[in-house]
């Protein structure tokens, strides 16, 4: 590779001419986004300058935002130097009136598809199954049922097994907020917390504002207990709409008995919500007398960056519900979850006791072993450098594959991506055109009470390969057919 291969002045310092060779391989395409640039020694021994002349050079990239640094990992292609669409667009305004919410038949033929091992799984926000340490909870799993076999095979009645308690106790202080084992309840799944954290705080009839577009199992699980939903626009940058829920919460003053929030990496946005909205929220809602509950599902899970602390952090009077699991992080299987209630704590371990008894008391014991002795935080160090380079990937695919207008979001943490299409094209259409050429996909119907979004679905980037990019063209030929009929 020479130095004086691009349009720079022989004049210009050394370090800059490598930079400059460095930023026209990234525009050109040869290095693209989320891939590892060559390591400060070998652009040393490349190029046969000195490594701090190649120091120099990066600092400067990194400078003008066209390489990131990764602890222990080296340097790579910024997401941000893509040719990407723009980010989605989310201005509707919040309902007038709360709605109904009904149970929509795409949830499940989606669901459906999870059973179907011919298609290509793209529609469900699962990890990938390959980066999970599998072997090690296993191994885990055997040795909790060897030294405990009475409790491996015993209940563990909420609020749930001592030391996996213990543990994410500790855990907790890397999201700013400092809680006891007493303070936390474990579930079957994060699911089962939300579930249980409404069940708790309403009753049929009850109004829930959410964020949109949301998690369309939550909007499912509001159908399912009766419960109406009031939907808040959701930036694709910095979450719920502030202005909007305080709106909201005025205009139905005391009808709103629950505020469901994502405010760490949002499903299906992958937002991130500023520690200082964070506070803003808690604040309102205390005000108007609303309990929040805080799903942190993806928390663990930032593309760059530490991990983002948590609404709870900013609760002085217990009103918020902090929610999670290790579903994205260890084992979907597991369905180990928990829930810090505040104040609800005693209404959640009874909820717990009537609806369910216990969580499989084996994966706790392999779940508080794991964090324990297993190099969690190594285990996720290697997750998010790796959906980093994924989800970068394949955004960029579907900027030069889709139609021409189509938006992506540009996620900063977890795996997903929300692709808002041309408004002619039909999601619904595209889902079925999809499953047809063997892969599944989300339609934005899903995301909204009354099938908003109905030009936009939602990807799964966990994995990127051959197989992945070829779907991700066939998608862009499939909803390109859309515009030409």
């Amino acid at each position: 590779m020479s130095i004086h291969s691009t349009q720079t002045s022989i004049d210009a310092p050394l370090y800059e001419q490598v930079a400059n060779r460095i930023c026209y391989l990234i525009k050109q395409g040869t290095l693209r986004p989320g891939e590892k640039v060559p390591s400060i020694r070998s652009l040393s021994k490349q190029l046969q300058v000195s490594i701090n002349t190649v120091k120099e050079a990066y600092s400067q990239l990194e400078d003008r935002q066209f390489i990131e640094a990764r602890p222990q990992s080296g340097y790579y292609v910024r997401a941000q130097q893509l040719n990407l669409p723009s980010e989605p667009i989310v201005d509707r305004p919040a309902l007038d009136r709360p709605a109904a919410v009904t149970i929509n038949n795409v949830y499940g033929l989606v669901m459906r598809d999870l059973l179907n091992p011919n298609l290509l799984q793209l529609g469900i926000a699962n990890p990938n199954a390959e980066l999970l340490p599998t072997t090690k909870l296993n191994r885990m799993l055997a040795r909790a049922a060897r030294l405990h076999p009475l409790q491996a095979v015993s209940y563990e009645l909420p609020p749930g097994n001592l030391r996996l308690r213990q543990q994410i106790a500790q855990r907790t202080l890397e999201s700013s907020c400092a809680l006891s084992p007493d303070e936390i309840v474990i579930t079957s799944g994060c699911v089962e917390a939300v579930s249980l954290a409404l069940r708790a705080l309403c009753k049929p009839g009850d109004t829930v504002a959410i964020e949109t577009p949301f998690y369309f199992n939550f909007i499912q699980l509001i159908a399912e207990l009766g419960l109406k939903a009031l939907e808040i626009p959701a930036s694709p940058r910095g979450g719920i709409s502030l202005e909007a829920l305080d709106y909201a919460l005025t205009s139905n003053q005391g009808d709103v008995k629950a505020c469901l929030v994502i405010p760490n990496f949002n499903n299906p946005l992958g937002s991130l919500m500023a520690d200082e909205d964070k506070q803003k929220l808690v604040a309102l809602l205390t005000k108007h007398q609303v309990p929040l509950i805080e799903d942190d599902i993806y928390g663990d899970l930032p593309l760059s960056g530490k991990r983002p602390s948590v609404a709870k952090s900013f609760d002085t009077s217990g009103n918020v519900l902090l929610c999670s699991s290790f579903s994205k992080t260890l084992a979907p299987g597991y369905r180990v979850g928990w829930i810090a209630a505040g104040r609800y704590q005693e209404r959640i371990e009874h909820g717990k006791m009537i609806s369910g008894v216990a969580t499989a008391s084996p994966t706790q014991l392999a779940i508080g072993e794991f964090l324990a002795t297993g190099g969690y935080e190594h285990h996720l160090r290697t997750l998010c450098r790796h959906y980093a380079r994924m989800v970068p990937l394949m955004a960029d695919a579907i900027s030069r594959h889709f139609p021409a207008g189509t938006r992506v979001s540009r996620p900063q943490g977890g795996f997903l991506l929300w692709v808002e299409m041309p408004h002619q094209i039909n999601a619904l259409r595209l889902y079925e055109a999809a499953r047809t050429c063997g892969i599944s996909i989300a339609p934005g119907h899903l995301f909204s009470l009354e099938g908003k979004f109905s030009n936009c679905i939602r990807l799964n980037a966990a994995c990127w390969n051959s197989c992945v990019e070829a779907a991700i063209i066939t998608l862009g030929r499939l909803a390109g057919e859309q515009l030409e009929n």
